[in-house]
Parts: structure tokens; C-alpha cells; sequence
């Protein structure tokens, strides 16, 4: 165990079996970096609060500004940043648009980061 409370291997044995079945495994880079950027995404207090929101019933800016406590384009940026990461989608009605989760992959996942946190 180091100093700072981390478990650690005392020996210097190499399991070549699992590295070699893990390396046959390993996703390709660029999946991993669009995975760590899914969850620098929702990294931010405001996009998580904005998730919750659309996770609960969709809604439109103007909903969201006033029930976040923010201005139409503080929401409006957000919005744009969860958009270009495909996380929430739009539909407009007349002149309204309302936004919600994107698909049932978005929700799953934020839910279950939701479930994790609260246990």
C-alpha cells in the first residue's frame, strides 16, 4: 500500500494472459477520447442541471432560464454545447422549441450516473 491509502501490487508478476486479452479488447483512441469528452460534457453544474430538467419533461428556453435561475443566453450556450455533443435535440413548434434528451442511450446514462451518486 503507498502512503496515500492506495492498494498496490508488492510483487513484480506480469499476467501476460490478461494484458494480451485486454489489448485484443481496448476500443480504438478516438472512441475513448469521444467517451471522455461525453463526460466532460456533463462535467459542468449548469449542463447537469439542464440534463436533469430535460430528463424530467422537455422544455424551452425560457422554461429553463426561469426555473435555473439564468438568462435565455446562458441556457441558449448550454444548450448549443449539449447539442453539438448530441446529448439533447430539439422540436419546434410555431415559433417555440423545445428541447429534450436525445435519445434512450443519453437518459440511461444519466440516470444511472444519477443512481451511482445517490446510492
Amino acid at each position: 500500500m503507498l502512503s496515500n491509502g492506495i492498494n498496490v501490487c508488492d510483487c513484480e508478476v506480469i499476467h501476460e494472459d490478461v494484458i494480451k486479452d485486454v489489448k485484443k479488447k481496448m476500443l480504438d483512441e478516438e472512441i475513448l477520447m469521444d467517451v471522455s469528452d461525453f463526460f466532460k460534457v456533463l462535467g459542468d453544474s449548469t449542463r447537469s442541471k439542464i440534463m436533469y430538467a430535460l430528463d424530467i419533461k422537455e422544455m424551452c428556453v425560457c422554461d429553463l432560464a426561469v426555473l435555473l435561475n439564468m438568462t435565455k443566453s446562458a441556457i441558449s450556450h448550454q444548450l448549443k454545447v449539449l447539442r453539438d455533443s448530441k446529448l439533447v435535440d430539439f422540436r419546434k413548434e410555431g415559433k417555440m422549441v423545445f428541447y429534450f434528451l436525445a435519445d434512450n442511450h443519453v437518459k440511461d446514462v444519466f440516470e444511472k450516473a444519477i443512481e451511482h451518486v445517490t446510492e
